[in-house]
């Protein structure tokens, strides 16, 4: 029988920046989205909470206190990791208009390469980012796959009734997308190297924004495209996975990878601040191990709530679920500055 470890992270993006850079979502957000109502660019308006992290000085001491929280539970985690020494680890990412595109958009998608080379401080556009390591633009990163693992999982899988998409090379994004990317980034914060082979397991969190949006927060078309997986169905696969895993003969660490409902998708908060309430009574029914009620929750909730990127959290829930686990949290980080609450655990 194998052994498998559960993690829980966050891969929120302007973190890779650095925090004199001010690349706070908030001020993009009132910049670029003329649907957000007048009388919400003027901070008197917003909530007290949002008010006070905000702060005098734009969200920049906030950042600060944002960074060191989350920097202090990667590193609780890749120390779990290490101690738990993987033969490879799964990560369940979402693929925001990467390889999930107009030529197909399957719901989930099991990635087994021979290896990814990745250039994550270079734009879609080309140009270079800086970063908070001081690290050039040009740097390549490289990870290992772990192909007969991967191929293990999907067979697995598939006899548990799954029909689980797979994918040897990429069809548009070189290397790897970003949920894996920055993951695997964040696991090696203080730049020890990261040698443990990669499975990327990819989920279309985005369902009926993946190409109206095409990765982003702006609507491209007026059309909805159909659903994600609903939470259920992420749940499902989940357990699935863990059981082929459990029959496998190597050690694997199964990770979820996301921040929680994002402010962008928040309709109903004019798209500024995640939706605070919704994610502290997911957090509730997790602190308590109380999985199931995850996979009562409807895909309209999860995209009332802009949780659409929980569905990956949703996946290791099943997986843990399965396995009898139960949840250590390391820290959940609430904003409303920082588009997105997020949550760091381990589950053993």
């Amino acid at each position: 029988m194998a052994e498998i470890l559960g993690l829980g992270l966050t891969h929120y993006p302007p973190l890779i920046a650095p925090d004199e850079d001010k690349l706070i979502p908030l001020k993009r957000t009132l910049r670029t989205n003329d649907r957000v109502p007048a009388e919400l660019q003027n901070p008197s308006n917003w909530p007290e909470a949002m008010r006070v992290e905000y702060g005098e000085d734009e969200g920049y001491a906030s950042s600060l206190e944002h960074r060191a929280r989350l920097v202090a539970g990667f590193r609780r985690i890749r120390a779990e990791l290490d101690a738990f020494n993987p033969d490879f680890v799964v990560i369940w990412g979402d693929d925001q208009y990467e390889n999930f595109r107009e030529d197909i958009i399957p719901p989930f998608c099991v990635l087994a390469y021979d290896d990814f080379e990745c250039r994550p401080f270079v734009g879609r556009d080309g140009s270079e980012r800086r970063n908070v390591w001081g690290e050039p633009g040009d740097k390549v990163f490289n990870y290992q796959g772990h192909k007969d693992g991967a191929r293990a999982l999907v067979s697995g899988m598939i006899d548990r009734g799954v029909d689980m998409a797979y994918a040897y090379r990429p069809l548009h994004e070189p290397g790897l997308g970003h949920a894996i990317l920055n993951t695997l980034l964040y696991l090696d914060y203080d730049r020890q190297g990261f040698d443990y082979p990669v499975v990327p397991f990819l989920v279309n969190c985005y369902g009926s924004r993946v190409i109206r949006n095409r990765g982003g927060s702006t609507e491209y078309s007026p059309d909805p495209d159909p659903p994600g997986p609903s939470p259920k169905r992420c749940m499902e696969v989940g357990a699935a996975a863990a059981q082929a895993l459990q029959e496998s003969p190597w050690r694997v660490a199964v990770i979820a990878s996301s921040s929680w409902s994002h402010g962008f998708l928040v309709e109903k908060h004019h798209w500024l601040w995640p939706d605070v309430d919704s994610d502290r009574a997911r957090f509730e029914e997790l602190k308590a191990g109380d999985y199931q009620a995850w996979g009562r929750i409807s895909t309209a909730q999860v995209e009332d709530a802009g949780q659409q990127e929980m569905l990956n959290w949703m996946c290791l829930a099943g997986a843990m679920d399965t396995l009898k686990y139960k949840p250590e949290i390391l820290d959940y980080v609430e904003t409303y500055v920082f588009n997105s609450n997020k949550c760091l655990a381990i589950f053993k």
